[in-house]
């Protein structure tokens, strides 16, 4: 067995043979109401196709989750004044409030997780997640793997996005 099917074998073993429950939470937060308050609140006022698109599920998984989300208070579906045929989806302020906790959630227990893990173990696991995830986009089953130039785009576009983010990122920790 080569180093890959070894590497891949252990990381079968140790990610996905024993998910836990930070890890289920996580993945549940990208199919469902915590993904669509978290979009809302980042994106402002969308449309349901538009949830749809961004969440990569259909019209009636979209439906079903805005009406759990009214049902609790956390959004309005609103008929757009100028087209009837569209309907608006809004955060409420409790849905607002909702998506804040979730997130700062969230971010605390991965801080806390990098706290164990120490700075330099930390940035070394984002650089090589970050280069994983870059491969993974690229790279699809059934498909020709990515010539070079396609992988030297794909490490230039995560590097402009990279440092987009970090300079709002920083801009914000000014403001505040």
């Amino acid at each position: 067995m080569g180093f890959e099917r070894e590497a891949l074998s252990e990381l079968y073993a140790s990610v996905w043979g024993n998910r836990s429950k930070m890890q289920k939470e996580f993945a549940r937060g990208a199919h469902g109401e915590p993904f669509i308050l978290h979009e809302l609140a980042l994106r402002g006022t969308m449309t349901p196709s538009q949830l749809a698109s961004s969440l990569k599920a259909s019209s009636g998984r979209i439906s079903t989750v805005l009406a759990a989300l009214e049902k609790k208070g956390l959004i309005t579906r609103d008929i757009d004044p100028d087209d009837r045929r569209i309907i608006r989806v809004n955060l409420t302020d409790a849905g607002r409030e909702r998506s804040k906790c979730d997130l700062e959630e969230m971010r605390s227990a991965i801080c806390w997780i990098f706290s164990q893990m120490g700075e330099r173990r930390t940035r070394e696991f984002v650089d090589l997640l970050s280069e994983f995830s870059t491969y993974m986009a690229i790279c699809h089953p059934g498909a020709p793997r990515p010539t070079p130039d396609e992988v030297r785009a794909a490490f230039a576009e995560r590097d402009r996005r990279v440092a987009d983010h970090m300079r709002t990122e920083r801009a914000k920790a000014g403001e505040e």
